[in-house]
């Protein structure tokens, strides 16, 4: 049981380092429920295309997209539905707790200006 379990944990591990690249972010953000090809992922970010190509490998790698050939086009798409929930989750999570968190890391900056002063 605990080798399955450390596979687990393995491939989270590989997702999550995956998922680890604002580029990469915003490229399975684009992809979303939709297959979309090279070039249409390049025109919605603004990546170059080598760029685009290279952060898609990475991602096919970690097994978070999938292609299909459609005729001369690859197409991407998410592995599976779990990816773009998570997403979405965590956005929904992070812009209502977002005011909070500038507050607190204010507050963080205005504390450690007053520990350097005491030192």
């Amino acid at each position: 049981m605990k080798d399955q379990s450390a596979g687990v944990k393995d491939y989270i591990a590989r997702v999550f380092k995956a998922m680890g690249d604002p580029s990469r972010l915003e490229i399975v953000t684009t992809i979303g429920k939709n297959a979309r090809s090279v070039t249409e992922i390049v025109q919605a970010t603004g990546l170059s295309q080598t760029l685009v190509s290279f952060h898609l490998r990475i991602l096919r790698e970690a097994g978070i997209v999938t292609t299909k050939r459609n005729g001369p086009f690859i197409l991407y798409s998410l592995s599976g539905p779990v990816f773009n929930n998570i997403l979405l989750k965590l956005s929904t999570s992070i812009n209502s707790k977002s005011s909070v968190s500038v507050d607190k890391s204010e507050h963080l900056t205005e504390d450690n200006k007053l520990r350097r002063r005491r030192k």
